[in-house]
């Protein structure tokens, strides 16, 4: 009993087993950080306190880092026309190397002279083509487009190429940019399916996006080329923008008059034209 009393009296004038306890209460945060060093303890006295860091949400945003950007930029579109080359292999190769455009959707059409065959999903262009598809897209024209959603919201409606079926053939369109006057071309719409007495069957707008709009304008002119229709409308159309678009036998391409967006144009060695947003 007695030996117990006076290591209890030892302990608590700073004696030898709880001396390094009471040293560090005495030694406020000073002696605590002492022995949190010698303990192996991860307290740190003194270090700056962190700001809290945002979450990421898989958004492709530019939010947690602006200088450290995401891919992003704003759509890619492709088209080829070759009579000797596997043209639906072209354009995923095409849409591939374009992926950093854009990569909420992927699509393509291939026209054979007599029919269009549009395929397009949500998603990466390794994604939506599969080897079965692309087999089945047989033709000698074709354009792609990998959609970045500027103008409307991203569900499959406003994938594109979109597709139209007017009195003369098809009609398939990739878009790159931002219309200006959307509101103006849509009455032209309708003022030139007013004057041409058709009704307006396969006109009616399936997505919220301004690309439809411009197929639409395209497709109102039963009694006229797509070359001639194009001519027609195009200058109309405000905003920056590059277009590839096509019926059952020939690619088109435009771009506004300031060229803001880019487009290119090249030829293959066997024959045959691409365009693309880049080289």
């Amino acid at each position: 009993g007695s030996t117990t009393t006076k290591r209890k009296q030892r302990e608590s004038r700073g004696g030898s087993p709880g001396a390094s306890g009471a040293t560090a209460a005495r030694g406020g945060l000073g002696g605590l950080a002492r022995r949190g060093v010698a303990g192996g303890a991860s307290l740190h006295v003194g270090a700056p306190r962190l700001h809290p860091v945002a979450r990421g949400d898989g958004m492709l945003t530019h939010e947690l880092d602006p200088h450290d950007q995401g891919p992003q930029d704003a759509c890619g579109v492709f088209g080829v026309w070759a009579r000797d080359e596997d043209v639906a292999k072209l354009t995923y190769f095409g849409l591939y190397a374009l992926q950093h455009r854009g990569q909420e959707s992927a699509g393509m059409a291939v026209s054979d002279g007599h029919q269009t065959l549009v395929f397009k999903e949500m998603g990466l262009v390794s994604q939506v083509f599969t080897e079965g598809a692309l087999a089945s897209l047989r033709g000698h024209v074709a354009i792609g487009h990998c959609r970045y959603s500027t103008t409307g919201s991203s569900v499959w409606a406003n994938a594109q190429p979109t597709f139209r079926a007017p009195a003369t053939g098809h009609l398939a369109l990739g878009h790159n940019g931002n219309l200006t006057n959307t509101h103006d071309l849509a009455v032209r719409v309708a003022e030139a399916e007013l004057k041409s007495g058709a009704l307006p069957l396969g006109t009616a707008m399936h997505s919220t996006s301004d690309t439809e709009l411009l197929t639409a304008l395209l497709a109102a002119h039963p009694g006229e080329s797509m070359l001639q229709a194009a001519v027609d409308e195009l200058p109309h159309v405000r905003g920056a923008f590059s277009l590839v678009f096509m019926d059952d036998t020939t690619m088109y391409a435009a771009r506004d008059a300031q060229g803001i967006r880019p487009l290119v144009i090249g030829r293959l060695e066997r024959g045959g034209w691409v365009v693309a947003s880049e080289s």
